[in-house]
């Protein structure tokens, strides 16, 4: 029988790429990276002069047709791969990104009288600027007794569907009213690859309030919202709704012709990235927390029952794996503040000195870093430059660093950044642990736990668990492609389940990182302060983050950027 393969598409935050997989062994065979032409639009909109405020972070559409129409045939002709030698196609997105349309499917930015409005864009996962909506979400959901608040940890995020679309209402209101559907970027890709529209269970579940059993909360929820909101599901939030490793449908001939792929290729339901990467990494069953390490940290686990745990993005029945119930929760900055640190806080004298040993400046200060042991620095930082996703789920929160001096180093600095995100990680696995969702053993990808091994045995020790690295080094994508094999079926030389893929295609790395005893005593001791200093600034002791932000936003109706509500 001749070879068979898919291809899983992986849209990022800043670029997409399409990895050729093996379907006998995982194997990645050829892989291909597309930029984003127009990047995170989080300044300036691409037409007019239209400024947008912070926490606004956009998109546009064409980049992600780009990415098919650029990445795929990049990696058949790398791998002398044919058309006909491809079963299915399967993508995943980070999330929850959105966007509204008309009635033809059409981005409603892509009509000239609405591009100068930035809320007909697509609002990319980490827009936060629907922070006032979402905390109106929680105290009505809360007053009313909703069920599904108790499935987002108590608290809905500013990052998800609903929020957003609210924002879009009570900002604009034209582009509300001509909107047709909003729709998760990742179901309107599969609708222009498929000509046909299904909505994917897990951004249903995890980012639009939707439950397996009981679907999404009532019309008079919606209408406590705003009366005009009442027949929000109804109108635009319709469509039918399917499972992750169904078929959403077939590649049509106009999109085959653009995509080098054959008319017909079946096409998988769409994913969330961090989703995805779960069965890449061979993770298939309970008590295994499989980490997405990069710019920021998804953090999921399967369970065998339902329960509520504080901060947790969600959880959805046949969320991740078939069977079980899927748990999110996440950072909302991770690579985003080592980033920072390396453009913003390290002088040019360590950028020379890097230099001169043939080094990146990661490498460098990752290597200074390794010198200390815990506790060493005199530095304690709060990892909330972005935010904080779990366990507080708040947008308003910002970071902080304790016990500068004047000797103070930039390799302390970055270790006390590595450590604040494994604190921050620590928070997430305790909520879980301890809330009836036992977590035995940690599972990395990304590429953080590829690049800094100092990192991992930081956050072994801070966690007290023995970190395995998945072996690809592009979980999601392999994931992406594993959910398109299920999707072609057994005949078209598939698999009959992802968990059939899983043990066929997944693998972990030999080494693991295991837990220093020596320390795991140290960290506990520190994790104790940062504790403190968590639900001191978090839980609105001291709102003094709060008050600076707010001292920071522009005066209304004084400033050029666009927040003024239109009608």
């Amino acid at each position: 029988m001749a070879k068979r393969y898919t291809i899983g598409v992986d849209y990022g935050t800043e670029s997409g790429r399409a990895v050729l997989i093996d379907l006998d062994n995982g194997a990645e065979i050829a892989e291909h990276v597309t930029p984003y032409r127009h990047g995170v639009i989080d300044e300036e909109l691409p037409v007019g002069n239209i400024k947008l405020e912070s926490e606004w972070a956009l998109q546009h559409p064409h980049d992600y047709m780009e990415v098919l129409e650029t990445s795929i045939s990049a990696v058949l002709k790398a791998s002398g791969t044919t058309a006909d030698q491809v079963i299915g196609l399967g993508i995943d997105f980070t999330a929850c990104t959105m966007l509204p349309v008309d009635e033809s499917r059409t981005p409603l930015c892509f009509h000239s009288d609405l591009a100068a409005r930035p809320h007909s864009w697509v609002k990319l996962w980490k827009h936060h600027a629907a922070q006032d909506e979402a905390e109106e979400i929680n105290r009505i959901a809360q007053e009313r007794g909703e069920a599904f608040l108790s499935r987002y940890g108590g608290k809905y995020s500013s990052e998800w569907m609903i929020s957003k679309i609210w924002q879009i209402f009570n900002e604009d209101r034209a582009i509300y009213d001509q909107t047709d559907l909003f729709m998760e970027a990742t179901d309107w890709v599969i609708a222009q690859l498929t000509d046909s529209f299904v909505r994917n269970s897990c951004t249903a579940g995890y980012k639009a309030m939707w439950h397996k059993e009981e679907g999404y909360p009532s019309g008079d929820f919606f209408a406590a919202l705003d009366p005009e909101l009442r027949t929000l599901v109804e109108t635009k939030l319709r469509g039918e709704i399917r499972s992750l490793g169904e078929k959403a449908g077939e590649l049509t001939p106009e999109m085959a012709a653009k995509i080098e792929l054959k008319a017909g290729t079946a096409i998988a339901v769409g994913n969330v990235d961090a989703h995805a990467a779960v069965p890449a990494a061979g993770v298939v069953t309970p008590g295994k927390l499989v980490m997405a390490m990069g710019t920021s940290i998804c953090h999921t686990i399967l369970g065998a029952e339902e329960k509520n745990v504080e901060g947790m993005c969600g959880v959805v029945e046949d969320g991740i794996i078939p069977g079980y119930f899927g748990y999110e929760a996440g950072q909302s900055a991770v690579g985003d503040i080592f980033a920072w640190f390396m453009e913003h806080g390290v002088p040019a004298s360590v950028n020379e000195e890097a230099a001169s040993e043939g080094l990146s400046i990661h490498a460098f200060l990752e290597k200074q870093a390794a010198a200390y042991r815990p506790g060493e620095t005199g530095l304690l930082a709060l990892d909330w430059w972005n935010g904080n996703r779990s366990v507080l789920v708040d947008t308003n929160l910002s970071g902080l660093l304790l016990g500068y001096t004047l000797q103070t180093k930039p390799e302390e600095i970055y270790r006390a950044l590595l450590e604040a995100t494994a604190f921050g990680t620590r928070k997430i696995v305790d909520a879980f642990h301890h809330n009836g969702v036992p977590v035995e053993e940690l599972y990395a990808c990304g590429g953080l736990p590829q690049k800094n091994h100092l990192l991992m045995q930081i956050y072994a020790d801070v966690t007290n668990r023995e970190i395995k690295v998945a072996e690809s080094k592009q979980t999601p994508a392999l994931g992406a492609a594993m959910f398109a094999s299920v999707a072609a079926g057994v005949e078209a030389g598939g698999y009959a389940t992802i968990v059939d893929a899983a043990h066929n295609m997944a693998k972990v790395q030999e080494k693991s990182f295991i837990p220093i005893p020596e320390n795991v005593i140290k960290y506990e001791q520190l994790y104790l302060e940062y504790s403190c200093l968590h639900d001191y600034f978090g839980r609105g002791e001291n709102i003094v983050m709060k008050t600076l932000r707010a001292l920071k936003q522009p005066i209304q109706g004084g400033s050029e950027h666009a927040h003024v509500k239109t009608v």
